[in-house]
């Protein structure tokens, strides 16, 4: 996302989750939404109802892919190819929208130049899409007056991550499909605040509103606001900082709403990393894996417990209430932070999340005009720049942030580890519908329903190894190994293994690669290779059916 906000300017959805219904075309790739976005999927189910096409491309079968107009099944890792082999299309038959590229794009010829490598014959190839599917998925595209793009973690979650979102946001600006309703590239986003907190600042170059901790000017409205010295060097990226605490140059960690050693990939390097800290610091709701380690654990409140605002994939802030009084000796985290900041200096006495919703305005243009009476019911979607403006529906009307939209040439790059002949399978790994993140394991019923990984597994090789539909699995990469109970299905192809994220017991990010991509280190956690064999019932599951 990080690379669609180069461009864009926001990393954010260009448009409003309430337009997809009356969609004409929906282009999902990397994303199985009605699992992982259950909300937007059950839209674009609605849309599919009421006439619209749908293209999916993903490796993978998923609810969309029952439900598509076509669906393209291309090899894990090639988004690349397979876009630009569309354009390349696209621009063969005409159907680009050349008033649309001439008057607020630049850079298109670099881009012409390069998709023109991008045969359908060579695209078919790599991407193990027949060529005349490459023909009706660029057709249907471009030939809509508009269609809308969306996609997540399949397509983030690569060494070539930003190349990825990069080569959409070309694919919406040769086809005119941005600044309009129903129009535009759409990343889905992978948790409820998720927006909010990057909104924030929470994210080691910029302050609230992606303003830059660089930029003098910025740096000293910030001074000023908080009345503190601030340092204006750039800060860690996520795989960076267990890096740099092995080395030595990361000391302290404050992790707050975090278990880094379930839901990043390498987790043993992750692990190693936390203990190599000389304190960390964990503010959490249950005792995570992560937690285990720390030498301080602040209570927090949950949700319920109270008030503040969330802010939507569709840059929609809305309301938190309270709705009980936090239990025992948590705290809201807005309380804590403040109480830790003074004891380190600062002079901080917010009595409200309002007050703070009012900093937040007078530092940040894109939320400027939202108050906590303008957000009472149904919410803002940002930019908001002023108390009169009604919120902003869609994204780039009429220009772009940057002025011009930049055509980026981007090429094919191999992922940072392939299968190979030691490691034959390749893992990809993703969410399912009954758990979201690690934390849905607390729910009594979700796990009554879904208490332990079902890895998939194509048939053929299950056959290989000798294992039959509900048995266990030994799963081995370069960095870890565990034991999984296997679903045999045609979900997934052959030489391909789906696992998720949430189960302790099967902790997939002891196998994923810690390699990540150059701009947003982002982890791969897509692509890594492995080998599998049959195991015996481990002693965790001795107790389940």
């Amino acid at each position: 996302m990080a690379g669609l906000a180069t461009s864009f300017g926001s990393g954010a959805m260009t448009n409003s989750i309430n337009e997809i219904p009356d969609s004409k075309v929906l282009f999902v790739i990397g994303s199985n939404t009605t699992e992982a976005h259950p909300i937007i999927g059950a839209k674009m189910l609605q849309a599919v109802r009421k006439g619209a096409q749908l293209v999916v491309c993903d490796p993978r079968a998923i609810e969309l892919t029952e439900r598509a107009t076509l669906w393209l099944r291309h090899r894990p890792g090639t988004d690349v190819p397979l876009i630009n082999g569309l354009m390349h299309i696209i621009l063969k038959e005409g159907w680009q929208d050349s008033a649309f590229i001439e008057a607020r794009t630049e850079g298109f010829e670099n881009l012409r130049k390069t998709v023109a490598n991008y045969t359908p014959d060579f695209v078919a190839k790599v991407t193990g899409v027949p060529q005349e599917k490459l023909y009706e998925a660029a057709r249907i595209y471009a030939t809509a007056e508009r269609a809308q793009i969306f996609y997540t973690l399949g397509i983030t979650e690569h060494t070539c991550g930003t190349d990825n979102v990069m080569s959409l946001a070309n694919l919406a600006m040769l086809t005119g499909n941005m600044g309009k309703e129903n129009a535009g590239v759409n990343p889905l986003r992978g948790q409820n605040n998720v927006q909010g907190a990057c909104d924030m600042g929470a994210l080691p170059n910029v302050y609230p509103g992606y303003q830059s901790v660089v930029d003098p000017v910025v740096h000293a409205k910030f001074e000023k606001a908080w009345g503190a010295k601030l340092d204006n060097k750039l800060g860690f990226m996520i795989p960076d900082m267990f890096d740099g605490a092995v080395e030595g140059k990361l000391r302290a960690l404050y992790d707050f709403g975090e278990d880094p050693i379930l839901t990043d990939a390498d987790a043993n390097h992750v692990r190693k990393g936390l203990q190599s800290l000389d304190f960390l610091v964990v503010q959490e709701l249950f005792m995570s894996e992560t937690a285990k380690l720390a030498d301080v654990i602040l209570p927090g409140a949950s949700f319920a417990e109270k008030d503040g605002t969330f802010t939507n994939t569709e840059r929609r802030v809305q309301r938190v209430r309270k709705a009980i009084e936090p239990l025992g000796n948590c705290k809201p985290d807005w309380q804590i932070i403040m109480e830790v900041a003074n004891r380190m200096g600062g002079n901080f006495n917010y009595r409200h999340p309002a007050e703070i919703m009012a900093e937040i305005a007078s530092v940040t243009p894109s939320y400027a005009g939202i108050d906590y009476d303008r957000i009472d019911n149904d919410g803002l979607q940002w930019p908001v720049p002023s108390k009169e403006h009604s919120g902003t529906k869609f994204l780039h009307a009429g220009k772009f942030v940057r002025g011009l939209g930049l055509f980026q040439s981007i090429d094919y790059e191999l992922p940072a580890e392939s299968p190979d002949d030691e490691y034959p399978i390749l893992l990809t790994t993703g969410r399912m519908l009954y758990h979201y993140g690690v934390m849905t394991r607390n729910s009594k019923g979700l796990e009554a329903y879904s208490p332990e990984e079902m890895a998939e597994l194509n048939p053929l090789d299950g056959a290989n190894i000798g294992v039959a539909d509900g048995d266990y699995m030994h799963v081995q990469s370069r960095r870890g190994q565990l034991v999984t109970r296997v679903k045999l299905t045609d979900r997934v192809p052959p030489g391909v293994l789906f696992m998720t994220h949430h189960f302790l017991e099967s902790p997939v990010n002891e196998l994923t690669n810690g390699a990540s991509d150059k701009v947003t280190k982002t982890y791969e956690y897509k692509i890594c290779g492995v080998k599998i064999s049959k195991a015996e019932k481990p002693d965790w599951a001795q107790g389940a059916k």
